[in-house]
């Protein structure tokens, strides 16, 4: 039995060859810079990412008593809260406190203070509820609030479990949440420049 032979492929004359070699190459460059690309940008860190390992810097010039602001770091909602001379007053008459010496390590050595906290009237801490990581919202004094009592001094409450802080976010007794607010590192480059992320004792 015989078989027919395959045709050959035609030949080429020399300048079409070098036009056919270099557009199968050129698309072997384009899928390898396709695949490429993504791969190099997918090892490389985000913003996101970078963001959560650094310090932030925050302007609080305009931040006026009884304000917060919330910024984030390391993945995280920090509160600065600008306290008013009634918040502080509120923090000496508070009691039924858990903690109220800040005795469990929830902030650094130069937070470990009644407002605990570097200048009195601002007030940094972790927005995120020691119970089990819920965020609690504000609650100003004299809120009428089944959870809180009828003199409440004001401060945060966490709805998701009823576990209530003070203004300097202190837990009070009986709640689930077992410890004070986290106080996060952080120093003043001024007097209206906070550094969250490093340890400091005062500005400059």
């Amino acid at each position: 039995m015989t078989h027919a032979a395959l045709p050959l492929p035609p030949v080429l004359p020399d300048a079409e060859r070098r036009t056919w070699l270099l557009t199968t190459g050129a698309m072997g460059v384009a899928a390898t810079a396709a695949v490429a690309v993504p791969l190099v940008s997918s090892l490389a860190p985000s913003e996101r990412a970078k963001a959560q390992g650094a310090s932030v810097e925050v302007d609080i010039s305009g931040l006026a008593p009884g304000e917060m602001a919330t910024v984030e770091w390391r993945g995280k909602p920090v509160w600065i809260l600008r306290r008013t001379p009634e918040m502080l007053a509120a923090l000496e008459r508070t009691a039924d406190l858990a903690d109220p010496a800040s005795k469990k390590d929830q902030q650094p050595a130069y937070a470990t203070n009644t407002a605990r906290s570097i200048q009195p009237e601002v007030f940094v801490a972790v927005g995120i509820c020691t119970h089990l990581g819920c965020s609690p919202v504000t609650l100003p004094a004299g809120t009428a609030n089944p959870s809180v009592p009828a003199d409440w001094q004001g401060g945060f409450f966490c709805p998701c479990h009823g576990s209530t802080f003070d203004f300097a976010g202190r837990v009070f007794k009986n709640k689930p949440a077992p410890t004070n607010l986290e106080v996060p590192p952080h120093r003043f480059l001024a007097d209206n420049r906070l550094l969250i992320g490093e340890d400091g004792s005062g500005a400059g």
